[in-house]
């Protein structure tokens, strides 16, 4: 099976909506990411995209994850970044995170901003970085569900 097809199976496993806004969601970061490395982790909790500097996933500036009901942006170095808008959640040592629902915050001007700022911050290693390329990092054998339960989509 070839990687995109790969990616795809991954990808089919959701709602057609999340993978849909997840296909969106990933080519406009890859936009963002004309040299570097994108890290395809199929987990238990959810599948991610990671953009970076390396093959490492110590490399990585910010990440999409799809869950059964929305796509989540986390940004790895998020405490660092200034966010005068406050859309940065979370409050661990270091990743912040933003949900992307509706996914058209992805668009909103201050979220632009804020991938700006953490881009700029590995600006160096991704200049000397090889042109983006995906690699599948891991895949899980076992996984949460990926559809929203009955229960989920009343809650929407």
């Amino acid at each position: 099976m070839s990687q995109s097809a790969e990616i795809e199976s991954f990808l089919d496993k959701y709602s057609p909506e999340i993978a849909a806004q997840l296909r969106e969601a990933r080519s406009h970061l890859a936009g963002h990411f004309p040299h570097g490395f994108e890290l395809v982790y199929d987990n238990y909790n959810a599948l991610v995209f990671a953009f970076g500097s390396s093959e490492r996933s110590s490399g990585a500036v910010l990440s999409l994850a799809a869950y059964p009901g929305w796509v989540t942006l986390f940004f790895a170095d998020g405490r660092a970044l200034e966010d005068p808008e406050h859309l940065l959640e979370g409050a661990g040592v270091a990743i912040r995170s933003l949900r992307l629902k509706p996914l058209a915050r992805l668009y909103e001007p201050g979220v632009q901003a804020l991938i700006a700022a953490a881009k700029a911050r590995a600006l160096d290693a991704l200049d000397m970085a090889p042109p983006l390329s995906t690699l599948v990092k891991s895949i899980s054998a076992r996984h949460r569900a990926r559809r929203p339960t009955a229960d989920e989509r009343g809650q929407r």
